[in-house]
């Protein structure tokens, strides 16, 4: 059995428990994660029986990653997904009860499966999902241990080309040159909406405490206000912080980093700020093993840096204060668990976990720095491999 079937037949015994007839997958990332392609179409999960990939193209190259067939004509599926259902128990109740992901899909697709398949239940199956690739297969793992690697190979080989008056975009167009030539597929997928990352977060100095709406505790101004987030034009300045928040996907799979850079040194109030920072990061790494949960870790980062005296700046500053330590992490970037206040998960072997504490000064900058961890059965494992401290150049 592959692990794409095992992952299937996990998701039909949970629709079992809730009397579900079937799990229509829109998404594609989703869709990926339970076949192995990527193609436009649907895959439909019979709560018994096999699934069925539907795809509009290119089913040439999904006959080549997965057992397909083509979609046909849009009148014909809701017969087709009702034929691939007559065999379940749920069958014989009527209406038949079709989960699929709420949380992203688009109203006007909603309403089209409503009337291919009148009288059809539709059901919230997102979380359900969520929550099943919270806990990666080993063949993840090394996937995500694969773009840690790349991204440290990256910033090594760039950190020798940074100096005074570049500008951030430079060093990130240096940064993300390397991470592609080392196999980044240029692409960190979300799945909140109106939310997208290309490589991360690169920025000086004033511009890097900048807000926006990235959900996130640093913003950058961006080139544009099409596209207000991460590296501007401003220029590298001796003694500011340069935050390098960056990712990197490989066969799928992401790392999330964030190292201090500075040329010179920094100032104290600053410093003070990083090595808080650095503080609540192995505070969080002595907790993390099976059975914390995922929200105690945030509020003992609350409690550090309320001691500490800043909590101002934590995480954001003022009403741009994000209200999480750290996030989930896979084939998107904001997977579960969520570090933060109401997420009641405990820690389970197989979680991938990115932990980033941050101090965000207006006018002044961001420092802090970002780890990437996997749960073990005897505690955890830091998949991040990049040199930590801040580096001075």
């Amino acid at each position: 059995m592959t692990i794409f079937q095992q992952r299937q037949q996990w998701l039909q015994d949970e629709m079992r428990k809730r009397g579900w007839s079937g799990f229509l997958v829109t998404h594609n990332v989703d869709i990926y994660y339970y076949c192995g392609s990527m193609q436009t179409g649907y895959l439909f999960i019979p709560t018994e029986g096999e699934a069925i990939y539907l795809v509009r193209r290119s089913l040439v190259r999904a006959e080549e990653e997965a057992a397909v067939e083509a979609l046909g004509s849009w009148k014909t599926l809701g017969e087709r997904l009702r034929a691939r259902c007559a065999g379940t128990d749920a069958a014989a109740v009527a209406p038949l009860r079709i989960a699929t992901e709420l949380d992203v899909l688009p109203v006007q697709l909603y309403v089209r499966l409503q009337t291919a398949l009148p009288g059809a239940v539709w059901e919230d199956g997102s979380l359900l999902v969520r929550e099943q690739r919270m806990i990666k297969s080993p063949d993840e793992v090394t996937a995500i241990r694969a773009a840690a690697r790349v991204v440290d190979d990256a910033l090594e080989a760039v950190i020798p080309h940074i100096r005074e008056g570049m500008a951030e975009v430079e060093l990130m167009a240096l940064i993300e040159h390397q991470l592609r030539l080392r196999g980044h597929q240029g692409l960190m997928r979300m799945r909140a909406y109106n939310s997208e990352l290309i490589t991360g977060m690169v920025a000086s100095g004033a511009s890097a405490a900048v807000p926006t709406y990235f959900d996130g505790p640093a913003g950058g101004t961006g080139l544009h206000p099409s596209s207000p987030q991460s590296s501007g034009r401003a220029l590298i300045q001796r003694g500011e912080p340069i935050l390098v928040d960056i990712g990197c996907t490989i066969d799928g799979y992401l790392i999330d980093q964030t190292r201090t850079l500075v040329i010179g040194d920094l100032d104290p109030e600053l410093q003070r700020a990083y090595d808080v920072a650095e503080e609540v990061l192995r505070a969080t790494e002595a907790r993390l093993q099976p059975g914390t949960i995922a929200e105690h870790l945030y509020l003992l980062a609350l409690d550090q840096v309320q001691e500490a005296g800043l909590s101002a700046h934590f995480m954001g500053y003022g009403a741009d204060q994000v209200k999480f330590l750290g996030h989930g992490i896979g084939l998107e970037i904001d997977e579960l668990p969520v570090l933060a206040k109401g997420f009641k998960y405990p820690l389970a072997p197989g979680m991938v976990i990115a932990i980033e504490p941050k101090f965000t000064f207006p006018g002044r900058g961001v420092v802090g720095i970002e780890d990437t961890y996997l749960i073990t059965e005897g505690g955890y494992e830091k998949l991040t491999v990049s040199h930590g401290g801040i580096r001075r150049l």
